[in-house]
């Protein structure tokens, strides 16, 4: 940060011992972000955004959430409308439930279950992928098009009136959601070049221009 200049916004990158999650943290970082991997929800609580990443399984996944207590602070965040940003398995989670872990409930603050891979395709989809963008969502502005990002996953959520992106994989594959503040993709943003770190600043400048703490 040059000295002087704005205060980055505060970004809590929800740590709940999953997989590689300093890879998103350290991607918010580049884009302007006072990101900061924790599970202390008062830091949580003062961020101006929450991201939820996730990779591996919705089962596993979901239980590490609760087990660290981060489901609630999660769902307060979103019932707070802090903007919201879920990356894949951790867009997946923000739904009722998954094929992959029958009978693990996810959050649910998005209606529907994530369904696996239909047909006869490849899976996981390990690969980059053109997204086949909905209207103008905020999330995808500026973004060069056609849009590559990238992709590794077996399963995905239905569709419904918040996805604003799919990709073609077999048939149209749910990719991105936008409802309000809540932001979720099925790809890896940190793992999608200039595209996937534009939707990030995106997300950053989302948080408005007193969002810094």
């Amino acid at each position: 940060m040059i000295a002087g200049g704005p205060t980055p916004p505060l970004v809590a990158v929800l740590d709940y011992g999953i997989g590689n999650l300093a890879s998103a943290q350290k991607a918010l970082v580049h884009v302007g972000a006072d990101a900061r991997l924790t599970a202390d929800a008062g830091l949580v609580a003062d961020a101006a955004g929450v991201v939820l990443p996730g990779v591996g399984s919705f089962g596993p996944c979901m239980a590490a959430l609760r087990a660290t207590g981060l489901d609630q602070v999660a769902l307060a965040a979103l019932d707070s409308g802090v903007p919201f940003l879920g990356i894949c398995v951790g867009m997946q989670l923000l739904y009722q439930g998954s094929d992959e872990s029958p009978g693990v409930a996810g959050l649910g603050a998005l209606a529907g279950t994530v369904r696996r891979l239909p047909g006869d395709v490849k899976r996981p989809q390990m690969q980059w992928n053109v997204l086949d963008v909905v209207g103008e969502p905020a999330m995808t502005v500026g973004l060069a098009r056609p849009t590559w990002v990238y992709f590794v996953h077996s399963y995905a959520p239905e569709q419904a009136d918040h996805v604003v992106a799919t990709c073609d994989y077999g048939g149209p594959v749910v990719a991105a959601v936008e409802r309000g503040s809540l932001w979720a993709t099925q790809f890896h943003p940190e793992k999608s070049g200039a595209n996937g770190l534009g939707l990030l600043a995106n997300f950053v400048a989302s948080l408005g221009p007193d969002a810094g703490r």
